[in-house]
Protein backbone atom coordinates (compact mmCIF):
# COMPACT_ATOMS: atom_id res chain seq x y z
CA UNK A 1 0.00 0.00 0.00
CA UNK A 2 1.76 3.59 -0.62
CA UNK A 3 2.32 6.12 1.53
CA UNK A 4 0.18 8.91 1.81
CA UNK A 5 2.17 11.78 3.96
CA UNK A 6 5.89 10.70 3.25
CA UNK A 7 7.84 8.01 0.94
CA UNK A 8 10.64 6.24 1.94
CA UNK A 9 14.13 6.05 1.35
CA UNK A 10 17.11 4.45 2.45
CA UNK A 11 18.69 6.45 4.95
CA UNK A 12 21.39 3.97 6.71
CA UNK A 13 22.53 0.27 6.07
CA UNK A 14 23.74 -0.71 10.01
CA UNK A 15 25.22 -4.50 9.92
CA UNK A 16 24.67 -6.93 12.81
CA UNK A 17 28.07 -8.06 14.19
CA UNK A 18 29.07 -10.81 17.14
CA UNK A 19 32.14 -8.48 17.32
CA UNK A 20 31.57 -5.20 16.53
CA UNK A 21 35.55 -4.15 17.21
CA UNK A 22 36.73 -6.71 14.34
CA UNK A 23 33.94 -5.59 12.07
CA UNK A 24 35.49 -1.97 12.91
CA UNK A 25 38.62 -2.39 11.60
CA UNK A 26 38.03 -4.66 8.99
CA UNK A 27 35.85 -1.99 7.77
CA UNK A 28 38.50 1.03 8.21
CA UNK A 29 40.97 -1.07 6.63
CA UNK A 30 38.77 -1.66 3.82
CA UNK A 31 37.59 1.96 3.66
CA UNK A 32 34.22 1.87 4.20
CA UNK A 33 33.90 2.78 7.84
CA UNK A 34 32.04 5.77 7.22
CA UNK A 35 29.35 4.70 4.99
CA UNK A 36 28.11 1.60 6.89
CA UNK A 37 27.39 1.41 10.91
CA UNK A 38 27.87 -1.38 13.10
CA UNK A 39 25.63 -3.22 15.74
CA UNK A 40 26.58 -5.92 18.55
CA UNK A 41 23.95 -9.18 17.49
CA UNK A 42 24.32 -12.73 18.57
CA UNK A 43 20.97 -13.23 16.09
CA UNK A 44 21.55 -16.70 14.50
CA UNK A 45 22.06 -17.23 10.80
CA UNK A 46 23.86 -19.98 8.74
CA UNK A 47 24.63 -19.85 4.94
CA UNK A 48 23.69 -17.35 2.92
CA UNK A 49 22.61 -14.39 4.65
CA UNK A 50 20.82 -12.89 1.65
CA UNK A 51 22.49 -9.90 0.70
CA UNK A 52 25.94 -8.40 -0.75
CA UNK A 53 27.55 -5.07 -0.50
CA UNK A 54 29.15 -4.07 -4.06
CA UNK A 55 31.92 -1.27 -4.01
CA UNK A 56 32.13 0.29 -7.73
CA UNK A 57 35.53 1.71 -8.64
CA UNK A 58 37.31 3.14 -11.54
CA UNK A 59 39.84 0.54 -12.75
CA UNK A 60 41.18 -2.92 -11.97
CA UNK A 61 44.09 -1.90 -9.91
CA UNK A 62 41.73 0.01 -7.79
CA UNK A 63 39.72 -3.52 -7.47
CA UNK A 64 43.32 -5.21 -6.75
CA UNK A 65 43.93 -2.64 -4.19
CA UNK A 66 40.38 -3.00 -2.31
CA UNK A 67 40.38 -6.65 -2.22
CA UNK A 68 44.30 -6.90 -0.64
CA UNK A 69 43.04 -4.42 1.93
CA UNK A 70 40.27 -6.88 2.23
CA UNK A 71 42.66 -9.77 2.35
CA UNK A 72 45.14 -8.27 5.01
CA UNK A 73 42.02 -7.43 6.98
CA UNK A 74 41.07 -11.32 7.35
CA UNK A 75 38.64 -11.66 4.58
CA UNK A 76 38.11 -14.40 2.72
CA UNK A 77 38.19 -14.81 -1.11
CA UNK A 78 35.07 -16.15 -2.79
CA UNK A 79 35.97 -15.56 -6.75
CA UNK A 80 39.37 -13.87 -6.86
CA UNK A 81 39.71 -10.75 -9.02
CA UNK A 82 39.51 -11.50 -12.88
CA UNK A 83 38.35 -10.03 -16.14
CA UNK A 84 34.70 -10.83 -17.59
CA UNK A 85 32.53 -9.86 -20.40
CA UNK A 86 31.56 -6.63 -18.41
CA UNK A 87 34.60 -5.92 -17.09
CA UNK A 88 36.72 -7.11 -13.95
CA UNK A 89 35.96 -7.97 -10.13
CA UNK A 90 36.31 -10.04 -7.38
CA UNK A 91 34.31 -11.24 -4.10
CA UNK A 92 35.30 -11.57 -0.56
CA UNK A 93 33.81 -12.26 2.55
CA UNK A 94 34.60 -10.34 5.88
CA UNK A 95 35.33 -11.82 9.14
CA UNK A 96 31.68 -10.83 10.15
CA UNK A 97 30.40 -13.04 7.65
CA UNK A 98 29.18 -9.73 5.07
CA UNK A 99 30.01 -10.43 1.66
CA UNK A 100 31.72 -7.73 -0.45
CA UNK A 101 31.90 -7.41 -4.45
CA UNK A 102 34.55 -5.06 -5.40
CA UNK A 103 34.45 -4.14 -9.88
CA UNK A 104 34.54 -1.52 -12.32
CA UNK A 105 33.18 -1.91 -15.91
CA UNK A 106 36.47 -0.77 -17.02
CA UNK A 107 39.00 -4.00 -18.26
CA UNK A 108 42.30 -1.73 -18.49
CA UNK A 109 44.15 0.61 -15.86
CA UNK A 110 44.35 4.30 -17.04
CA UNK A 111 46.56 5.42 -13.99
CA UNK A 112 47.66 4.17 -10.91
CA UNK A 113 45.67 2.65 -8.20
CA UNK A 114 43.32 4.74 -5.95
CA UNK A 115 41.52 3.98 -2.47
CA UNK A 116 38.31 5.64 -4.08
CA UNK A 117 35.09 4.29 -4.00
CA UNK A 118 32.72 5.73 -6.76
CA UNK A 119 29.76 4.24 -5.43
CA UNK A 120 28.15 1.40 -2.99
CA UNK A 121 24.92 -0.82 -3.87
CA UNK A 122 23.15 -2.94 -1.73
CA UNK A 123 21.85 -5.72 -3.58
CA UNK A 124 19.46 -7.54 -1.68
CA UNK A 125 18.42 -11.31 -2.93
CA UNK A 126 14.97 -11.83 -3.48
CA UNK A 127 12.92 -14.94 -4.60
CA UNK A 128 10.72 -11.91 -6.68
CA UNK A 129 12.19 -8.99 -8.02
CA UNK A 130 9.02 -7.68 -9.91
CA UNK A 131 6.63 -8.10 -6.38
CA UNK A 132 9.38 -6.85 -4.41
CA UNK A 133 10.26 -3.71 -6.70
CA UNK A 134 6.35 -3.39 -6.73
CA UNK A 135 6.33 -3.25 -3.12
CA UNK A 136 8.91 -0.85 -2.75
CA UNK A 137 7.76 1.03 -5.45
CA UNK A 138 4.57 1.62 -3.70
CA UNK A 139 6.74 3.03 0.01
CA UNK A 140 7.71 6.08 -2.63
CA UNK A 141 11.23 4.34 -4.03
CA UNK A 142 12.40 5.65 -7.46
CA UNK A 143 13.35 2.76 -10.00
CA UNK A 144 16.54 3.77 -11.29
CA UNK A 145 16.47 0.70 -13.72
CA UNK A 146 15.04 -2.66 -14.03
CA UNK A 147 15.72 -5.72 -16.22
CA UNK A 148 12.34 -7.72 -16.16
CA UNK A 149 12.37 -9.84 -12.98
CA UNK A 150 16.30 -10.17 -12.81
CA UNK A 151 17.34 -6.80 -11.10
CA UNK A 152 16.03 -3.53 -10.33
CA UNK A 153 17.62 -0.41 -9.05
CA UNK A 154 16.38 2.46 -6.87
CA UNK A 155 17.69 6.03 -6.69
CA UNK A 156 19.95 6.96 -4.23
CA UNK A 157 18.56 8.55 -1.23
CA UNK A 158 20.11 12.10 -0.46
CA UNK A 159 20.95 11.16 3.92
CA UNK A 160 22.65 7.84 2.14
CA UNK A 161 26.11 6.72 0.33
CA UNK A 162 24.57 3.43 -0.52
CA UNK A 163 22.10 2.33 -3.35
CA UNK A 164 19.54 -0.26 -3.25
CA UNK A 165 18.99 -2.77 -5.69
CA UNK A 166 16.90 -6.32 -6.02
CA UNK A 167 18.30 -9.23 -7.71
CA UNK A 168 17.30 -12.45 -7.91
CA UNK A 169 18.10 -14.86 -4.68
CA UNK A 170 19.30 -17.47 -6.14
CA UNK A 171 20.94 -15.33 -9.00
CA UNK A 172 23.07 -13.29 -6.55
CA UNK A 173 24.62 -16.42 -4.85
CA UNK A 174 25.69 -18.11 -7.91
CA UNK A 175 27.29 -14.29 -8.48
CA UNK A 176 28.87 -14.19 -5.53
CA UNK A 177 30.33 -17.66 -5.69
CA UNK A 178 27.95 -19.07 -2.72
CA UNK A 179 25.55 -21.73 -1.96
CA UNK A 180 21.98 -19.94 -2.42
CA UNK A 181 20.96 -22.12 1.05
CA UNK A 182 20.40 -20.18 4.02
CA UNK A 183 18.67 -20.22 7.40
CA UNK A 184 18.08 -17.27 10.29
CA UNK A 185 18.77 -13.43 10.49
CA UNK A 186 19.73 -11.69 7.56
CA UNK A 187 22.17 -9.52 10.06
CA UNK A 188 21.25 -6.20 8.36
CA UNK A 189 18.83 -3.28 9.49
CA UNK A 190 17.85 -0.73 6.61
CA UNK A 191 17.23 2.64 7.89
CA UNK A 192 14.31 4.10 6.78
CA UNK A 193 13.09 8.35 6.16
CA UNK A 194 9.82 7.01 7.15
CA UNK A 195 8.78 4.20 9.36
CA UNK A 196 9.56 0.83 10.76
CA UNK A 197 8.80 -2.01 8.21
CA UNK A 198 9.85 -5.45 6.59
CA UNK A 199 9.76 -6.34 3.10
CA UNK A 200 8.36 -9.85 1.62
CA UNK A 201 12.08 -11.65 1.63
CA UNK A 202 12.12 -10.48 5.42
CA UNK A 203 14.90 -7.39 5.26
CA UNK A 204 14.30 -5.47 8.40
CA UNK A 205 13.97 -1.46 8.38
CA UNK A 206 13.93 0.85 11.30
CA UNK A 207 12.82 4.41 11.35
CA UNK A 208 16.40 6.14 11.17
CA UNK A 209 17.02 8.10 14.39
CA UNK A 210 19.07 10.71 12.53
CA UNK A 211 19.36 11.09 8.79
CA UNK A 212 22.41 13.22 9.31
CA UNK A 213 25.66 11.28 8.34
CA UNK A 214 27.59 10.43 11.83
CA UNK A 215 31.19 12.32 12.89
CA UNK A 216 34.02 9.85 12.50
CA UNK A 217 35.07 10.00 16.62
CA UNK A 218 33.92 8.14 19.13
CA UNK A 219 30.15 8.90 18.53
CA UNK A 220 30.31 7.35 15.48
CA UNK A 221 27.90 4.56 14.76
CA UNK A 222 30.60 2.02 15.22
Amino acid sequence: MATTASTTSLASVTLEVADPETAHRFATAFGVDTQIRLRASEAHSTGFRGFALALTVSQPATVDGFVGAAMDAGATVLKPAAKSLWGYGGVVQAPDGTIWKVATSAKKDTGPATREIDGIVLLLGVEDVKASKQFYADRGLTVARSFGGKYAEFTSGESSPVKLALYKHRGLAKDLGVPADGAGSHRIVLGSTTDSFTDPDGFAWEAAASLAPAPSTASAPF
